[in-house]
């Protein structure tokens, strides 16, 4: 029997980041960028007023009457965009919208709140000081500097960045295109009649959610039955599509369970008993070889245990072929409100609501039974309780260390 840590070393040196691409800013929107950004030239180029008003030169002002404000001929009117061909000559002021490039000569702005604002003639309630409200040339950043390094996440205030470095494009790490390939002759769409002895598939529509959750993208493949030839049929077609394979499902060891027979000539995928609950049966490796090879997950049906496979194993590993560098979810310990049964041997995981605060510390409970975990109770849950493969109980008060899966 495999170990959780075992599984889990397997899998994260078994998938690397998604090639990456030059894509579009829009595109890059919640993606990891994979090269650094570097500003081509000063930003702002040249000195530039940070707030709407008068451009003076302050060694102009002084030896007015004590009290009484200054008055000065406006020279110019000037624009942000406009040129910066303009100099202020002595004694005169420039108005100037923010943004605006400031004329030569001038080493200040004047807000327009603290003068009378005029239009011919300006008066200055107030004497501004070298440098105010004057944002210099490379204030910003200056050309050559890195304004952004590869591995950032690519949010709104790093496109602005990007954008106000003059990049249209970014080479960044795509999102992987996740197929998810539910399998089970016994399994019906919702919204139809399932046939006798039939049930609802939900473990597809719970990853294609867990999966759009990580940042990737998914795409469903639907039901497909117990047959080999359709499965395989299936998975090859699916190949030119995805980036990652997720199956749930067809993972008994009986005769009518397929998946391993499929995936034998199809790639190299290795079955193993992993020693956690539920869900003890996975399968990982690749479809197809060379360059081509895309990682398979073969997950449990059971929708509670293709859930917590998907956020011990799955997850992990699309976040780190997507560049990102924080892998798992965030952690808490608590104190378990009541006791339960563990399997000894196997890691435990129990769908649990944590409660509490960072400041008084926090408590969890399990959401219906431990020994049986239930979708409905899922349902219910915030988090994952951890129970080590040494315990065999847990007792109540005991600390336990909790997967936040939501706050």
């Amino acid at each position: 029997m495999r170990s959780v840590q075992d599984q889990l070393a397997a899998v994260l040196a078994g998938v690397g980041p998604v090639a990456p691409l030059d894509v579009v800013l829009a595109d890059a929107a919640g993606t990891i960028l994979a090269e650094d950004v570097v500003a081509p030239a000063d930003v702002p180029a040249r000195p530039v007023a940070a707030r709407d008003g008068y451009a003076v030169a302050t060694g102009d002002l002084r030896g007015g009457a004590p009290g009484a404000p200054l008055v000065l001929p406006v020279a110019h009117d000037v624009l942000a965009g406009d040129p910066a061909a303009l100099r202020l000559a002595p004694g005169q002021a420039v108005r100037i919208a923010s943004g605006g490039p400031v004329p030569a000569g001038a080493d200040a702005v004047v807000p327009a709140e603290d003068t009378d604002r005029g239009a011919v003639r300006v008066a200055l309630h107030r004497v501004p000081v070298p440098g105010e409200h004057v944002r210099a040339v490379g204030a910003d950043t200056v050309r050559g500097a890195v304004v952004l390094a590869a591995g950032t996440r690519l949010g709104a205030r790093q496109l602005a960045t990007a954008a106000a470095a003059g990049r249209g494009r970014l080479r960044v790490h795509p999102a992987p295109r996740v197929v998810i390939v539910s399998i089970g002759s016994e399994l019906a769409e919702p919204g139809t009649p399932p046939r006798d002895g039939g049930v609802y598939e939900s473990a597809g529509h719970a990853l294609e959610a867990a999966v759009r959750d990580t940042g990737a993208t998914p795409v469903r493949a639907g039901v497909v039955p117990d047959d080999r030839a359709v499965l395989s049929e299936a998975l090859e077609d699916q190949l030119v599509r995805a980036d990652v394979v997720v199956t749930t499902g067809g993972l008994s060891e009986s005769q009518h369970d397929t998946l391993a027979d499929v995936l034998a000539p199809l790639g190299t995928v290795r079955f193993d008993q992993v020693a956690m609950a539920p869900g003890f049966r996975h399968g990982f490796g690749t479809l197809g070889d060379g360059p081509h090879a895309v990682p398979l997950f073969a997950l449990p049906g059971h929708p509670v245990a293709s859930q917590v496979a998907f956020e011990v194993f799955v997850r992990p590993a699309l976040r780190a072929m997507a560049g990102h560098t924080d892998l798992f979810r965030p952690s808490v310990t608590a104190r378990a409100d009541v006791g339960w049964p563990s399997p000894e041997g196997v890691r435990q995981f129990v769908p649990a609501a944590v409660v509490g605060t960072p400041g008084e510390g926090y408590r969890v409970t399990p959401v219906g039974d431990p020994a049986v975990p239930s979708i409905t109770g899922f349902a219910h849950a915030n988090a994952l309780a951890v129970v080590g493969e040494q315990d065999s109980a847990v007792v109540a008060g005991q600390v336990v260390h909790c997967l936040v899966l939501e706050g």
